[in-house]
């Protein structure tokens, strides 16, 4: 195995050496290089070792697919584990290691695997982890956990910028190789939008790897001369170091940009790498066709490579693997490396074809054994010599290196990650993708053609059609003239039988041919079980390089054709994409960006202490001079509010406008109690269920016309409810007038609540809001003093006389400062979410720790306004379901300590008095708590089995996980003003 750089050819820049370091040696390469051809022009063939038996393993591709060379670059906040060499630009300072070994790469302890493979047979750990019971967690688990993986997860933070972006097109070309330029230039010309990406650092593809001539140029020239025209073309945009990831809804297309990735220090003004997700009207697919490998003993070796990639490090980056290579192949492939091997001035040392006939003619003077095949390798941490069988006669060749080639596998995946399903075709011998839709097309060698010139012809007329479908004036089809294409047929072979060593399917994962059939033989036969039983096609690998070989085997042990076997699932991603890219700019403080409402600097002013709640920061509570203690301020704050008057900020919660004639009936059916009648400047509580008859969320909506309506939701449900509503306008009643709109960000709004906050208010307010011309749960538009418009709602959260004021958020702040001022006199007090906390357990009010996706409205107290409603609503089917119905659910009600001077906390689960506390005689538990200073001692919510039944009842507060025990009665859960008079002041 001697790898080494030619003298002369290939698309490297050799007036710029780079030197980078693999394993702590440092070696040198050149501009243009990957990390996979800079190793190989070293004579570093070995690179990693295998998952499971931890073999030598070598590189195998010179693209996305390449199972084996993965390797750990970069160091400390940039380390970047399982990243293929083979894709990796090489850069000046690369420090790139091997994975997977201990404790070096050629002398890997972990190799003692290989000798207990008879005992690590396909499903071992099902069958080996089971028993004995007891050494799950202390014997099994630590093992597994510590030999799970390849590369290492750096636990430093990532010093590097991300970002995401949107692009729009007319036409999204995936794919830079000759197909993909013949249908970004048609439609270049013809003047649509073009986005043309490729993961490629350099575009052109499979033409960069060609010897031959196409437009009278070599096939590399002419890609940049397409190239050039195409950078010159105003509508197009060129995305290389991009790899297109997902297939979404509306022809919305995920990608990832490497910005920086090829850096060894990268700019702080750019991102690292960018996620892009791409609109576009039309796409086509042109990601060629990944070359299968032949499934032979011994084919894990290193040195043993696919022939394309062979040709790829001899034409492209000017290296060969081996001084003497052999080509195994069944196909006109191999004789195409062989002649590239050849012209390069490397020794071929034969070509092993396994058709018994051929019309593929070799270079003169190679010796081609046809009807042959190999059997078995020889050689350790590289290949020394191939075993050829024929007609049952075997040879022994000596090579350094081996080119297979067995065949084409059309890269369709993204194509079928919808659900679609390919489909096997027996011309091509391969799975090709059905017809999408003319939104996205598949053109070239995705497509199943196989010669250069059809990539070619069909790249231009794929893009012909998505020229006519978008209106553009369709033009004459025009390609260049080739020379020198040879013959791309290729005869199925899946497996070559008789080897007495391991034939692999899966390199990564050592997955072989007898797992394979040890498969089959323990009822594991159907591929997506053959799969998850052996590991074939799992890990980083998914099964790019090896699928389709392993279906055809498979096919034939069950005497089957592969159409039968079918593939497996397909889904995002069929390269692995970082988490960095995925996060963007969501990292740190920037994780979820903090959201500060209208009133924020008011509540700053005022002396508030903010606490996070959900996406925002709320005042918590309003310290004064004195106080001590969180808990002085919230005492003052409720008994004020009680007293005489408070204001809060109320503007985070979720505010959504609705309109349109069929909104009113759009909130019937949303809504669990009905709305179609509320007339026009009144309010309404209402609760949202889920389908499944639980509550999804309560607030209160509001009509101010007759086709208007404002809704609130809770702070931490707001998101979610627009989604929801969107949801059902658009895919269960889409036949409804109605739209939406956010508004939450629009409106600066306060609670005024107290037996004072009418007197306070009308100092302000010039219309009349007396209780006769503004009764409790009235909702309209009113005139400030000083002429601005606002709208005032009287609607309370504490029980007490209060009125909700909403106007534009830039005037908050002063309209708060002025309530302030004209509540002076009056005693007027801010205050924050705890005593807001208070002030509604106090009145036995609900939020999100009772309506936790587990109760029903007759769950929480509402079951009178949810029953006896006629009309049809979302969750009133499931909602009659007996388990919902049953009168010994948790039902909502009040505690408090029998001792006073105790106190228990959220989250203690309710027993009967003298129980043993166990899951079986569990009878509920406590969802909110707080101290009332009204009453002056503890008080609680909570869901008791038959709570409602159960009033006067003393039970056991059981907090096992603070070691606390505390008697308490079950009382009503509205501790304060059970009648409502004061609301209604």
């Amino acid at each position: 195995m001697t790898g080494f750089r030619l003298t002369s050819g290939g698309l490297v820049n050799r007036g710029r050496s780079l030197t980078f370091s693999f394993d702590g040696k440092s070696y040198t390469g050149y501009d243009g290089d990957t990390l996979a051809s800079a190793l190989i022009a070293n004579d570093q063939m070995l690179v990693g070792r295998s998952f499971k038996y931890h073999r030598p393993r070598g590189i195998v591709t010179a693209g996305s697919a390449e199972p084996n060379a993965l390797v750990t670059i970069g160091k400390d906040g940039r380390t970047e584990p399982n990243t293929r060499a083979t894709v990796t630009e090489l850069y000046q300072g690369l420090e790139a290691r091997s994975q997977n070994r201990w404790p070096s790469l050629k002398h890997d302890i972990g190799s003692v695997n290989s000798l207990l493979s008879p005992f690590l047979s396909a499903g071992f750990y099902y069958k080996t982890f089971m028993w004995p019971k007891p050494f799950w967690e202390k014997v099994y688990e630590p093992l597994i956990r510590k030999a799970a993986g390849l590369g290492r997860t750096p636990f430093l933070p990532d010093p590097d910028r991300y970002e995401k972006a949107w692009a729009h097109c007319d036409l999204l070309v995936i794919g830079a190789g000759p197909t993909g330029l013949m249908a970004a230039r048609a439609a270049a010309r013809a003047g649509l939008r073009v986005i043309l990406a490729d993961e490629g650092f350099r575009l052109g593809g499979s033409l960069l790897s060609e010897r031959l001539h196409v437009g009278g140029l070599p096939a590399a020239d002419y890609a940049a001369a397409v190239l050039k025209e195409l950078q010159d073309t105003p509508n197009v945009t060129l995305m290389p170091r991009t790899t297109v990831f997902g297939w979404y809804d509306d022809n919305v297309f995920g990608a990832v940009e490497k910005v920086q990735k090829h850096v060894a220090q990268p700019s702080p003004e750019l991102p690292v790498e960018r996620l892009w997700r791409i609109v576009a009207k039309r796409a086509i697919l042109a990601a060629g066709a990944e070359e299968r490998p032949l499934v032979f003993g011994g084919n894990d070796r290193p040195g043993v490579m696919m022939a394309g990639a062979v040709s790829t490090y001899v034409n492209r980056y000017a290296v060969s693997p081996g001084q003497t290579v052999a080509v195994f192949t069944n196909g006109g492939a191999g004789y195409r490396t062989a002649a590239d091997l050849v012209a390069a001035g490397v020794d071929v040392a034969a070509i092993i074809d396994g058709r018994p006939q051929s019309e593929d003619i070799a270079p003169q003077g190679l010796r081609v054994i046809r009807g042959a095949g190999i059997v078995d390798t020889k050689g350790y941490r590289g290949l020394k010599s191939v075993i050829v069988e024929r007609v049952g006669h075997q040879e022994e060749i000596a090579c350094d290196a081996l080119a297979m080639s067995g065949g084409f596998s059309p890269i369709v995946h993204l194509a079928c990650q919808r659900g679609a399903k390919p489909y096997w075709s027996e011309k091509a011998q391969a799975f090709l993708a059905p017809d999408v839709g003319p939104a996205f097309r598949i053109a070239g060698a995705a497509a199943g053609h196989a010669s250069l010139a059809a990539c070619l012809r069909d790249g231009a007329e794929k893009a012909h059609d998505a020229i006519g479908d978008l209106g553009f004036l369709v033009g004459v089809v025009d390609l260049p003239e080739l020379e020198g294409e040879g013959k791309h047929d290729f005869s199925p072979l899946w497996y070559v039988p008789g080897a007495k060593a391991k034939a692999f399917v899966d390199f990564q994962n050592d997955v072989h041919v007898k797992d394979l059939s040890l498969a089959q033989r323990e009822a594991m036969g159907h591929v997506e079980h053959s799969k998850r039983y052996t590991t074939g096609g799992m890990a980083t690998d998914q099964g790019k390089l090896g699928n389709v070989a392993t279906i055809g085997i498979i096919a034939g042990m069950r005497g089957v054709s592969p159409a039968v076997v079918g593939t497996t699932t397909f889904r995002p991603f069929y390269t692995p994409v970082s988490f960095g890219a995925l996060a963007g700019a969501s990292r740190g403080e920037h994780f979820r960006p903090v959201r500060t409402s209208p009133l924020h600097n008011w509540a700053k002013r005022n002396g508030a202490t903010f606490v996070e709640a959900g996406a925002w920061y709320r005042s918590s509570f309003f310290l004064r001079d004195g106080e001590k203690k969180w808990r002085d301020a919230v005492d003052r704050e409720v008994l004020n509010v009680r007293s005489n008057a408070g204001l809060c900020d109320v503007s985070t919660l979720g505010k959504i406008e609705v309109f349109g004639p069929d909104a009113a009936e759009f909130l019937n059916r949303v809504y669990s109690n009905a709305f179609l009648k509320l007339p026009v400047g009144k309010a309404r509580y209402g609760l949202m269920l889920r389908e499944d008859g639980m509550i999804f969320d309560d607030g209160t909506t509001s009509r101010l016309s007759e086709e208007h309506f404002f809704v609130t939701t809770t702070t931490a449900y707001a998101g979610e409810v627009m989604m929801h509503l969107e949801y059902c306008a658009q895919v269960l009643w889409p036949g409804l007038d109605v739209r939406f709109v956010s508004s939450s960000d629009q409106w600066a709004q306060m609670s005024l609540a107290g037996p004072k906050a009418r007197i306070i208010l009308e100092a302000l307010v010039d219309d009349d809001i007396s209780d006769e011309a503004f009764p409790y749960l009235s909702a309209r538009e009113v005139l400030l003093k000083g002429g601005l418009k606002a709208r005032l709602f009287r609607i309370s959260f504490s029980g007490e006389l209060a009125f909700e004021i909403a106007v534009p958020a830039n005037f908050g702040e002063a309209v708060a400062d002025a309530i302030m001022a004209a509540g002076k006199s009056h005693g007027i007090c801010a205050y924050g979410l705890e005593a807001l906390n208070v002030l509604r357990i106090e009145k036995g009010f609900i939020t999100h720790s009772e309506i936790d996706g587990r109760t029903t409205p007759d769950d929480v107290g509402l079951g009178r306004m949810f029953a006896g409603q006629k009309h049809d609503f979302i969750g009133k089917r499931l909602s009659s379901r007996f388990g919902l119905t049953a009168a010994d659910r948790p039902q909502l009600v009040g505690l408090k300590p029998v001792d006073l001077e105790k106190s228990f906390q959220a989250g203690a689960h309710l027993l009967r008095e003298g129980i043993k506390p166990s899951t079986l005689n569990d009878q509920g538990w406590v969802s909110s708590v707080c101290h009332s200073p009204t009453l002056g001692h503890t008080i609680g919510l909570a869901f008791l089995k038959s709570g409602r039944e159960r009033i006067g009842e003393k039970v056991l507060v059981w907090d096992g996980l603070r070691g606390e025990e505390t008697l308490a009665e079950v009382v009503s859960p509205v501790f304060v003003d059970p009648d409502n008079k004061k609301l209604k002041l």
